[in-house]
């Protein structure tokens, strides 16, 4: 059979400005007319690409477009005979049946929502199936854990390889499956959102990392919604709108036409990244004072060192800091001590003390937290879209004699399904079977439902793409015209710059500076969150 890198024309919807290069280049990867289909969905539709040995390759495209599925089929998740098409890997015909074959071929993917098992070491998960053996077929931990100790410094972790998975931090963990990744014969690595937990520090290490690899003739592909990244690494770009390629084509890192992209992903311009918004703010509606929580692992380390801060109705309040810095251990531990050892601190609502000790007492005092990891903590993925909907405030559907009222249940989740414009079949659908940005946005109905006036949104727009962020803004801009008070943790300074009205930086559990976010510069808050600074206290005016 004759490849795509054989042929003498090169057809442009595949290669775009390739064909004007004098010798074909060889291609490592080619994707021709994949189609792959669900219940009432069709999630890939003549679906073609190429993918040119040693480059990294981005995949853009808006939530539900296809990006992840095209991945799965390629890594044998969806194996072959669930998809029509063919694949050719180093010019052969492959039809992997599953992810160990694909695996055994040189192609490791890492998904998006990670999977490691929280309660084993990083060392145990690296190696899980895959397990260090000396003599006498006995695993030799020793040379296991010096393996992991060289793996964790290539991606820029100094972590202890006995740490257990459950005290590391998203970011931390997203690391731990790149050295995963590495461990195995890699030759062709795909990444699903690799940075959508990392702070700007340890994403460039990724790149960095990523660059190495290219060096040493791995290819990488890259699945990012973060149009910046693609930006600063990809040497070709293909694009998918509703499960179709609209274009592929090479281009030279740093030369980047983003506006392109943007056009092709969501068929339309987008003239502003942000929403203009003008900000009334009122009362301060949400205070907290001198929060102190320790470590549930560590005695003794605090999480949270006297952080004080307020939120007014109608304002956004951006919250800024490194990974590890301690944003969402404060958030979780104000919401209802969800996280870590009290130790001190006062919450005020509408200028009256409060004390929540439970999740349920933050609810009932109409305060939702979304947070960061939606596969852990926001979703049971057994359920579908109308029970997750409505799961945080089943008082919410009740009928007068305290049971779940069938309409109301259904009412309030198509609701939701419209307002945030999940994409779904219905909402009867599992929330397992949608996309990752439409997972977060379920999250989001989850949390909306019970009408909080206080708001805290823990990195909103993670694994969302530029039109979906979009519409979280436009929603937090909404619920604060309701005179809501509304806290955004958010790794992406550009985004707290363009949505915050206030930004408070945190570092090592301080909060270290407050400053209007007219005023701020990215500059000016990396500063604030890289060093300890003895400030103020934010007090209510």
């Amino acid at each position: 059979m004759t490849t795509l890198s054989q042929q003498t024309m090169v057809p442009p919807a595949v290669l775009g400005e390739a064909q004007d290069t004098a010798i074909a280049p060889k291609y490592v990867l080619e994707m021709r007319h994949i189609t792959k289909e669900f219940p009432g969905v069709r999630a890939l539709d003549d679906v073609t690409m190429a993918v040119r040995d040693s480059d990294i390759h981005a995949i853009c495209g808006e939530n539900g477009a296809g990006k992840s599925t095209l991945m799965k089929v390629l890594s044998g998740v969806h194996p072959f005979g669930t998809y029509t098409g063919e694949i050719l890997y180093n010019g052969e015909l492959v039809t992997f049946k599953n992810i160990r074959e694909s695996e055994a071929a040189g192609i490791v993917i890492i998904h998006q929502e990670l999977a490691l098992i929280p309660e084993l070491s990083i060392a145990e998960n690296i190696f899980l199936c895959n397990e260090v053996v000396g003599r006498f077929g006995i695993i030799d931990w020793a040379k296991a854990y010096a393996q992991t100790s060289d793996l964790l410094h290539q991606v820029g972790l100094n972590i202890d390889p006995r740490t257990p998975i459950k005290n590391l931090g998203v970011g931390q963990q997203q690391l731990v499956e790149i050295a995963k990744a590495l461990s195995k014969n890699v030759q062709l690595l795909i990444l699903d959102e690799p940075t959508s937990a990392l702070n700007e520090e340890d994403a460039e290490t990724l790149f960095n990392l990523m660059r190495d690899l290219k060096r040493k003739g791995v290819t990488c592909i890259m699945i990012s919604h973060k149009l910046n990244e693609i930006a600063q690494v990809a040497d070709a770009i293909t694009i998918l709108r509703d499960g179709k390629t609209v274009e592929t084509y090479p281009v030279v890192p740093g030369e980047v036409d983003v506006d392109r992209i943007i056009r092709a992903m969501v068929g339309r311009s987008l003239e502003n990244r942000f929403p203009s918004h003008d900000s009334h703010p009122g009362d301060v509606v949400f205070e907290v004072r001198d929060w102190r929580v320790e470590d549930p692992n560590v005695p003794g380390r605090l999480l949270c060192k006297d952080i004080s801060l307020y939120v007014r109705a109608g304002e956004i309040v951006g919250l800024a800091g490194l990974m590890g810095a301690g944003r969402t251990e404060f958030a979780r531990s104000v919401f209802g001590r969800n996280y870590g050892i009290y130790l001190g601190g006062e919450i005020l609502l509408h200028g009256s003390p409060l004390t929540l000790k439970s999740v349920e007492q933050a609810i009932d005092h109409r305060i939702s937290y979304v947070s960061e990891d939606r596969k852990m903590l926001g979703l049971n993925l057994l359920d579908d879209v109308k029970a997750t909907t409505i799961s945080a405030w089943l008082k919410g559907v009740c009928n007068p004699l305290g049971l779940l009222d069938p309409h109301k249940v259904r009412s309030a989740a198509e609701e939701y399904r419209e307002k945030l414009g999940i994409k779904t079949a219905s909402v009867d659908v599992g929330v397992s079977t949608l996309s990752g940005g439409n997972q977060q946005k379920v999250v989001l109905a989850k949390w909306l439902f019970p009408d909080p006036d206080v708001l805290i949104l823990d990195e909103p727009t993670r694994g969302i793409d530029v039109g979906a962020k979009y519409e979280i803004y436009r929603i937090m801009q909404q619920l604060a015209d309701q005179g809501k008070a509304v806290i955004m943790i958010s790794s992406e300074l550009p985004e707290l710059l363009g949505v915050a009205d206030r930004i408070y930086t945190i570092c090592e559990g301080a909060v270290t500076g407050e400053m209007p976010a007219a005023e701020a510069t990215q500059e000016a808050l990396m500063r604030m969150m890289t060093t300890i600074t003895t400030t103020a206290p934010a007090v209510a005016r």
